[in-house]
């Protein structure tokens, strides 16, 4: 395990666990050695990022690291623009509305705002999915032309996530072709077997973010174009703010 994968282990198991860990709690839930964790733990603590909360010498992370993400949140070139849209979006369609980027071969979730019903699409940023089985992932294909689109996917093995989907390039590059017509992209149970998702490509700093509406099948199945209606909208006013 690299020095960096060892360091936000440290944090991952914090959030697993919901509480102050010991040393050694922390170690087995990070799967580290005990020496190893000690050293991490000493330099996060001279960093302020760690503190000691009882006499027992349970360690929980300071606030630091919070105040230090919301800092760059504030910045983030992509989300700062898009932010009141995708509220808007939410609001309209009552589901999850995510932003998502592409990361070579998979998609990155850069936000999430999940829907208010009870039952709903959950997901958080920094998820990561394969290109080929997510609405975001085809809105993005789509900017390739069909021949591009077929010299990336023909060397890799495009895996089942569910039963739900394409491994084929062929079948894959039909989908898309029929998305660009109506303007839309469609998954159908293909990343996560009981959701439905509607996405579209837009172009924001010079760049191609994804955006896609999520929610499950029950719910979406009768809604897919008047989802894709509001995620056109939406597209409209986004690029049209930066012309």
């Amino acid at each position: 395990m690299k020095p960096t994968d060892r360091a936000l282990s440290i944090f991952e198991a914090f959030e697993q666990a919901g509480r102050p860990l010991t040393l050694s709690e922390l170690a087995e839930a990070a799967s580290l050695p005990v020496s190893t964790s000690h050293g991490i733990v000493r330099t996060l603590l001279q960093r302020g990022y760690i503190y000691l909360t009882s006499r027992r010498k349970d360690l929980y992370p300071t606030r630091r690291l919070y105040e230090m993400a919301v800092k760059i949140n504030r910045c983030d070139p992509y989300l700062d623009r898009l932010a009141p849209h995708l509220a808007a979006l939410r609001e309209a369609t009552q589901e999850t509305v995510i932003v998502g980027k592409r990361q070579n071969d998979q998609i990155i979730y850069l936000d999430v705002n999940e829907g208010p019903q009870t039952i709903r699409y959950s997901a958080s940023a920094g998820n990561i999915k394969p290109l080929h089985s997510t609405s975001i992932g085809k809105a993005l294909l789509s900017v390739l032309d069909d021949d591009a689109i077929r010299q990336w996917a023909e060397p890799r093995v495009l895996e089942a996530v569910t039963p739900n989907t394409l491994t084929g390039v062929g079948e894959l590059i039909q989908n898309i072709d029929r998305g660009r017509e109506r303007g839309y992209f469609v998954t159908r149970g293909e990343s996560v077997g009981d959701v439905f998702a509607v996405a579209i490509p837009i172009a924001v700093n010079n760049d191609v973010v994804g955006v896609a509406v999520a929610g499950p099948m029950h719910r979406m199945a009768s809604r897919i174009e008047e989802v894709g209606r509001s995620l056109l909208d939406t597209k409209a006013r986004i690029e049209a703010e930066q012309v």
